[in-house]
């Protein structure tokens, strides 16, 4: 008994410091990255030309999401994991040749067909846009587009590392490449205007590549063309499931912003702006404990072991919700003065805040649901079964384009009721993945999630209290300008973290200890 006891502690504090160093990488990108867009905001504002800028970097957001990104957690990771032994090593380095090679020449050819369509491409996105930012998305789209190959290889590239469980460097792009879209941005924003940021999407994504490299020591990876590899059916058989789903959920995506685009002038950015707050937790928190439990529950599918397999889930589930839910309810209390500190410099006006606080607000119900969802669905991609999720995702998006269309028809849609929309979207598909765990593993009753939803909402409404009386007392005194909006944000929210702290440990809340010992280890 004590020594089954020893192992789960053991697999606690694993998983944990897996999860610490991809949320430090997570921090830290997550940080750069709300650089970039309040770079962005002081040089920009959120005019129509945001608009044309968003729309045009979110083309090689989506292809790279389509063709690379999805597979990393849903087929790269769970393949490349049954190489990893140092018996299959050599195996594992002729693996990743063959998927950078092949990747590269399809990925060439696509961008070439996408330089010569972007004016379709940004009709069918955009069309409430005027044609003279439909131009100017056009060629934004142009300068930016090549930036998917980087993407794309960087990503291959981390779905080894991962696999190999050598969490630092891919930990770690996403923060090299926002850091490469601020520097471009500040040199070169006054002079090429929104340019720039397209510009440093290019650079940024190259550098991802480059930083990677030292963390393949021993790999020996060349141009290789294997097309019959045994590995690529594999990864073919478990992607072409959620390369569907994405497909539709693509449209979902084209269809959100040419409706905001219909809404006004600057609704595309004020949701984009309000996305990069909602990510911040999402990449902290979610992200990071999905990927690193994922290469555990790999292994354990692959086993047959369900018990150790539950087990880890129900970890990497409690963690997320003990952090996720005091989250959303701090960001929903203290939406208005962390859009100002965050964004209102420059040519962001006051205006630009309230619309973008009001956004915030109705995506952060999508962002609970979001924190159950993502490990759910990686533990469906660790048993290999990827079709079960991209058939929910399907129908969920048919749900959203129904719900958005509907208000839009009737001429009363908004953009908060847009996002809301895309925040029930996610209910949806939490809750149906939710359902299909407990059929298929015999649900996680046993592992006390419910008691810690109950434990953590207590404790998140008593810190919601006295963060707003905290925030409405310090908003009534504080001087105004950055050094206010500071003492605000920074006032109200240590308020908030200090209280819940020492709630959930009151309540006794397991994972609020564990973090203590790990982040105690880890400054020892």
């Amino acid at each position: 008994m004590e020594k089954t006891r020893e192992i789960s502690l053991r697999r606690d504090v694993e998983v944990a410091q897996a999860a610490g160093v991809v949320a430090l990488g997570n921090v830290v990108s997550r940080v750069l990255g709300l650089v970039r867009e309040m770079v962005k905001s002081g040089l920009f504002g959120a005019g129509p030309h945001v608009d044309a800028l968003n729309a045009a970097i979110r083309v090689p957001s989506v292809l790279y999401d389509l063709l690379v990104g999805g597979m990393v957690s849903s087929a790269l990771i769970p393949v490349l994991s049954d190489y990893v032994i140092p018996e299959r090593r050599a195996e594992l380095w002729r693996l990743l040749s063959v998927l950078i090679s092949i990747a590269s020449l399809a990925l060439c050819a696509l961008v070439l067909l996408g330089e010569l369509l972007a004016p379709q491409i940004v009709r069918l996105l955009v069309e409430g846009l005027s044609p003279s930012y439909q131009a100017l998305a056009a060629d934004l789209l142009r300068l930016a587009l090549p930036a998917v190959i980087f993407l794309s290889l960087s990503s291959v590239l981390s779905g080894g590392l991962y696999a190999l469980k050598r969490f630092t460097f891919p930990a770690f792009t996403a923060a090299i490449f926002n850091a490469g879209v601020v520097v471009v941005a500040l040199a070169l924003g006054r002079r090429w205007g929104v340019r720039s940021m397209a510009a440093g999407l290019l650079v940024g994504s190259a550098l991802q590549v480059a930083f990677q490299l030292p963390g393949l020591r021993g790999a020996r990876v060349r141009f290789t063309l294997d097309f019959r590899h045994p590995a690529l059916r594999r990864i073919g058989s478990l992607y072409l499931p959620i390369l569907i789903g994405l497909a539709v959920d693509t449209l979902a995506v084209l269809l959100s912003y040419n409706l905001a685009s219909r809404i006004g002038e600057g609704s595309i950015s004020w949701m984009e702006y309000a996305a990069t707050i909602i990510q911040f937790p999402l990449g902290l928190v979610v992200t990071a404990v999905s990927i690193a439990i994922l290469p555990t529950l790999s292994q354990y599918a692959e086993a047959e072991e369900t018990g150790p397999f539950q087990t880890i889930l129900a970890q990497g589930l409690r963690l997320v919700l003990a952090l996720i839910i005091p989250a959303t309810v701090g960001l929903y209390v203290l939406a208005n003065p962390v859009i100002a500190l965050s964004f209102e410099h420059g040519d962001f006006t006051p205006a630009d805040t309230v619309a973008t606080a009001a956004a915030l607000r109705c995506a952060l119900l999508g962002l609970l649901f979001a924190a159950i969802d993502q490990p759910l669905i990686f533990a469906f991609y660790a048993r290999k079964d990827t079709l079960t999720p991209a058939l929910v995702g399907v129908g969920t998006t048919f749900l959203y384009v129904a719900m958005a269309l509907v208000p839009w028809r009737m001429g009363v849609l908004t953009l908060p009721l847009l996002v809301l929309v895309n925040s029930l979207k996610l209910a949806a598909h939490a809750l149906a993945m939710l359902a299909l765990t407990r059929r298929r593993l015999g649900g996680l009753g046993d592992h006390g999630l419910w008691p810690l939803v109950l434990k953590a909402a207590l404790a998140s409404l008593a810190m919601a209290a006295l963060t707003g009386g905290v925030m409405r007392f310090l908003a009534a005194s504080a001087p105004p300008g950055l050094v206010g909006e500071l003492l605000v944000v920074g006032g109200a929210g240590g308020v908030g973290v200090v209280v819940y702290g020492l709630l959930a440990l009151a309540l006794r809340i397991k994972e609020i200890h564990l973090l203590r010992a790990v982040v105690g280890d880890g400054l020892n």
